[in-house]
């Protein structure tokens, strides 16, 4: 299609009035029907200002315009939920007791924006028939290394003990059971608050590995490693206790929100573990001490949402090669397999011929079909959503979304 033609068929597949701001599901919605369908998801990204709000400084009501055009699409391409990024740095896009609003709101970090995001988020979503998931990184403080540029009652600034400088950002240390407790108490505030659908942590759990750095935690390890026979060992419990806590944390608050990760999408290779996939990539659990497939068959969550950013056929992570890989390991589990995808590379010159295709996602769909484990996609992300350069998304909504599928199965 051209650019013309998708939006035109986005326009006519948007289901909702919008009345002095307010929404409401009509009939021929692709909302709520049922209680049986896939998850089709989106993430909406406000890190660094990447999906919403466009930039800093924007006025209230036009921040709010933007949200709600993001849900509206999202029902125009046959969506159910969004995945919306409440906690990108240490930070929040609602009035928390513990934590400055987000600099990505008014481009000042603390400053209020006149209004409340993460509630507006789901009052909106869920009169759209949407499903709102409250995404949070839960280790990540600053896309920079200078606690000084932070809030002066920033908790890092008050705690520096806590803080760690890696890569170029700063991060909470894992290690320390007072910053897991932390987090994760500010994390569940918006639990406490908002009748979200779910709580969703990103891939980001020990940074991403960076040549020629070390992520210096040793008194961490002095203090608290000494029942493990190696470090990783010690990290990998590390993750696996805020994992668990927080499940357990979300249920203790508001019964019947979910708990979703959307990890890296390799555990680890098969040459290193025959347990792990085909592939030749980045591990998951060697590199950022993120056990995924245990997350999944001791039912610490409730979905997992690897990442499977790679075409079919690609020689080091092949697509058609990870999702029956995961499938097998969501098989017989009480954890819900959903499959992250790329939308963000369709169309990008720099990426490999497969993703100039227009096709490509829609193969991933049909491919993953075949799997009765796989019970729905979110795709990455909301930006693309609206652009679609090569109409990938509108070809997905057209080929597999042209029936209303109801809420994503609990």
């Amino acid at each position: 299609m051209g650019r013309l033609s998708r939006r035109t068929f986005a326009l006519a597949s948007l289901s909702v009035l919008v009345t002095s701001g307010q929404a409401r599901a009509v009939p021929g919605s692709r909302g709520r029907p049922a209680a049986d369908g896939e998850m089709r998801g989106v993430w909406l990204a406000t890190v660094v200002n990447r999906d919403w709000p466009s930039r800093t400084g924007l006025t209230a009501a036009q921040q709010r315009s933007e949200l709600l055009a993001h849900l509206d699409r999202a029902v125009a391409a046959g969506l159910n939920t969004v995945v919306f990024q409440v906690r990108p740095c240490a930070d929040a896009l609602w009035p928390s007791p513990y934590e400055p609003w987000s600099q990505f709101l008014t481009g000042t970090q603390g400053k209020d924006p006149g209004w409340d995001p993460l509630g507006t988020a789901v009052t909106e979503a869920h009169a759209r028939g949407l499903e709102l998931h409250a995404w949070c990184n839960p280790l990540r403080v600053a896309m920079h290394t200078d606690p000084g540029k932070l809030t002066a009652a920033h908790p890092a600034r008050r705690n520096p003990g806590w803080v760690m400088a890696y890569g170029g950002k700063l991060y909470y240390n894992p290690g320390l059971p007072e910053v897991r407790a932390f987090v994760q108490e500010a994390m569940l505030d918006a639990v406490a608050k908002y009748p979200v659908d779910a709580v969703h942590f990103d891939d980001y759990f020990y940074p991403y590995p960076v040549a020629g750095q070390v992520f210096d935690d040793d008194s961490a390890h002095a203090a608290h490693g000494g029942a493990f026979a190696t470090r990783a060992d010690w990290r990998r419990d590390n993750i696996n206790r805020l994992v668990r806590d927080m499940a357990a944390g979300i249920r203790r608050t508001r019964a019947g929100v979910r708990f979703g990760i959307s990890p890296f999408g390799v555990w680890r290779n098969a040459a290193t573990d025959p347990l792990g996939s085909d592939t030749r990539a980045m591990q998951s659990y060697d590199d950022i001490y993120a056990d995924t497939r245990r997350w999944v068959r001791e039912n610490w969550i409730d979905y997992i949402c690897p990442q499977l950013y790679w075409h079919i056929g690609n020689s080091a992570a092949d697509y058609a090669k990870l999702v029956p890989w995961w499938a097998k390991v969501a098989e017989g589990s009480g954890t819900k397999l959903y499959v992250g995808e790329a939308l963000y590379r369709a169309g990008d010159p720099a990426q490999a011929a497969a993703w100039q295709d227009p096709a490509e996602l829609s193969r991933h769909l049909t491919l993953a079909a075949r799997y009765a484990q796989v019970r729905g996609h979110v795709f990455f992300a909301a930006k693309e959503v609206a652009a679609d350069p090569v109409g990938a998304m509108a070809r997905v909504s057209a080929e597999h979304y042209g029936r209303a599928s109801g809420v994503p199965v609990r």
